[in-house]
């Protein structure tokens, strides 16, 4: 399986887009249809009463501190780069001063998008092979409406720790991370290839692989900020439109106007991938209705979106 379909033009030829009208995606389906999978009877990593999210002071968000990053590739440097990469003066671009924000550190799991569609009643078959895969066959509007979702239910759960809890009644919202808050959180602020480094290493990330493994199932202590599966397991969704660089800061909103019409960026390659694809400055783009089996999700936390 590639997940690499189409080439734009030659302005963007690493555009990695997924035709929604070329692959048809509506899979609903009645709820007593969904995934018929059990439930675990005990796991250590994620919290049943809280949604199976992970089992830690955060519930599974890291802090990605406010500063500045390098984001795209140097075409001096990189060999792997794709044009849509590449900033107009060659090199990578410095973002000064992104806010501060929060990521999950795991992609959004099967257990996880399983509460959601139980809670809700919204109609929709999954793929994963147990509850600690990465959702998948996931369109963008499912994943906004699972964002919404958990921030709603993190607003009200009890237990919720008090720094969430704290940020969200100043206004800070769950959401997809932008395309700018996922790169910084994937690569740090040295401008690093991989999550880990230089090189590719099939031992830190799932790709040149057959198929999604449950999250978490590569450690990755050379990563900056302990997040897992960066690279590969399934693409992910962010809130920002496909634009070329560069990137204005409006582009960085969630703008639901765009979305019947817009190419959503996804990023992170996947399980299918070479370690061309799974680089921290691939871009990707998609269709917004499209569901495939290797493209999810994750969540961000931010006071901005």
């Amino acid at each position: 399986m590639r997940s690499l379909l189409f080439v734009l033009s030659t302005s963007i030829v690493a555009t990695l887009w997924i035709s929604g009208s070329m692959w048809s995606s509506a899979r609903e389906t009645s709820l007593s249809e969904v995934a018929d999978y059990a439930y675990p009877e005990s796991s250590s990593r994620f919290l049943e009463n809280m949604g199976f999210l992970p089992n830690d002071s955060l519930l599974g968000f890291v802090r990605i501190k406010e500063g500045d990053f390098l984001m795209g590739s140097d075409r001096l440097i990189d060999p792997l780069f794709f044009d849509n990469e590449i900033w107009p003066n060659e090199s990578p671009k410095k973002i000064r001063g992104l806010p501060e924000f929060y990521i999950g550190r795991y992609e959004v799991t099967v257990g996880q998008f399983n509460e959601f569609l139980e809670d809700t009643g919204y109609l929709l078959e999954i793929s994963g092979e147990s509850f600690e895969h990465p959702v998948s066959e996931i369109s963008w509007p499912d994943a906004i409406a699972y964002t919404r979702w958990i921030d709603e239910k993190l607003r009200t759960w009890p237990g919720v720790p008090t720094t969430i809890r704290d940020l969200l009644e100043k206004g800070w919202t769950i959401t997809l991370p932008s395309e700018i808050q996922w790169e910084k959180a994937a690569r740090g602020e040295d401008g690093r290839r991989y999550p880990w480094g230089p090189d590719p290493r099939n031992d830190k990330g799932n790709y040149n692989g057959q198929k999604s493994l449950s999250v978490g199932s590569f450690p990755c202590g050379e990563c900056v900020y302990g997040l897992f599966d960066m690279s590969g397991n399934v693409w992910e969704w962010t809130r920002s439109p496909y634009r070329d660089y560069p990137v204005q800061a409006s582009s960085d909103q969630l703008n639901l106007d765009l979305a019947g019409d817009a190419l959503w960026v996804m990023r992170g390659g996947s399980f299918a991938d070479t370690e061309r694809y799974v680089r921290s400055a691939t871009r990707g783009a998609a269709d917004p209705g499209v569901r495939r089996p290797f493209i999810g999700f994750r969540i961000s936390l931010s006071g901005f979106y």
